[in-house]
């Protein structure tokens, strides 16, 4: 897998983590540079690790899926990139929690928008790609655009939020179809 797929992959498993960090900016009054780093440090960490534990239940089932790994890996990333869309045209904003940078909240935020993350690794593990990269560049780019959302949120608010999501979840149906295209011609 090219390094242009997996950095594509890694914005488009972001943008919900970076949606977040923009309601979480919206919602501090005063946002000091600690409080968008502990942001972007949770859902950085856990984009990072949620692939490492999908990348690793993939690798111990791969004999069972290795005829199809193709099939499973375009399927996941069209489930993963269908969920962002439809979270980003049917998320019910009042449902948001109140305090962003309570732990509990944070930790709860960083594992909910990572779970995208475990699906990918999945993916990862059947197209028999090495884990350093991806988890480097997943938690990387998850954790600048988290540090970025909260200083955008605090000043712009809700301007992109729901369209960035649909086009994350479009850049992962896009990089399915181009897995699965790739295998079947």
């Amino acid at each position: 897998m090219s390094y242009t797929s997996l950095f594509i992959i890694s914005v488009g498993l972001a943008m919900d983590a970076f949606a977040v960090s923009i309601t979480s900016g919206l919602t501090i009054k005063v946002l000091r540079l600690h409080h968008a780093m502990l942001i972007a440090g949770f859902f950085g960490f856990f984009q990072a690790i949620m692939p490492l534990l999908g990348w690793q239940l993939g690798r111990a089932t791969a004999g069972w899926v290795s005829t199809c790994d193709h099939w499973v890996a375009f399927a996941l990333l069209v489930f993963v990139g269908g969920k962002l869309i439809y979270e980003a045209i049917y998320f019910n904003e009042e449902q948001e929690p109140r305090n962003p940078l309570n732990l509990y909240v944070l930790f709860m935020l960083a594992i909910a928008t990572s779970i995208d993350a475990f699906a990918v690794g999945i993916s990862l593990s059947l197209l028999q790609v090495s884990l350093i990269t991806p988890i480097l560049l997943i938690g990387g780019v998850t954790f600048i655009m988290s540090f970025t959302g909260a200083y955008i949120g605090s000043h712009f608010g809700h301007l992109f939020e729901k369209k960035l999501e649909i086009v994350g979840g479009l850049l992962l149906i896009g990089i399915g179809v181009k897995i699965l295209l790739e295998q079947i011609c």
